[in-house]
């Protein structure tokens, strides 16, 4: 199973550059996580975005940020894991490098896979 983690800002405290030590671990953890196999793609967000949207055959681009800066993503990772709770496992790992902060863990689907809710009946 593919899982795609992303942080989001601690909008209660300024952000400040990281320490070359939380540099080094982190460095540490992302090489042993890529040998490891289990971290497939790792980086960090730029806030400007575009906006695409296509209606009736016409296309709009729009510049954003579109989100409230709470819920921008900050940076974002995606791992392999066999269950979602070695997601979370790996997800702590992280946190503990990097100190207080929040993020989310979703499943990623491959091709041809169908997430639940497009395969669960009503009953």
């Amino acid at each position: 199973m593919k899982f795609f983690m992303k942080t989001t800002p601690d909008v209660s405290r300024p952000p400040t550059p990281p320490s070359p030590e939380l540099m080094a671990d982190m460095g540490r953890f992302v090489e042993e996580s890529f040998r490891n196999g289990t971290l497939v793609a790792t980086g960090a967000m730029d806030p400007r975005t575009k906006r695409i949207e296509h209606r009736g055959g016409q296309f709009t681009i729009t510049d954003g940020p579109f989100t409230e800066a709470k819920e921008a993503v900050v940076g974002w990772a995606i791992v392999n894991a066999d269950s979602v709770e070695q997601a979370i496992e790996l997800s702590k790992r992280f946190w503990a490098i990097v100190g207080d902060g929040q993020g989310t863990i979703q499943r990623i689907y491959d091709p041809g896979e169908m997430p639940p809710q497009f395969t669960e009946r009503a009953s």
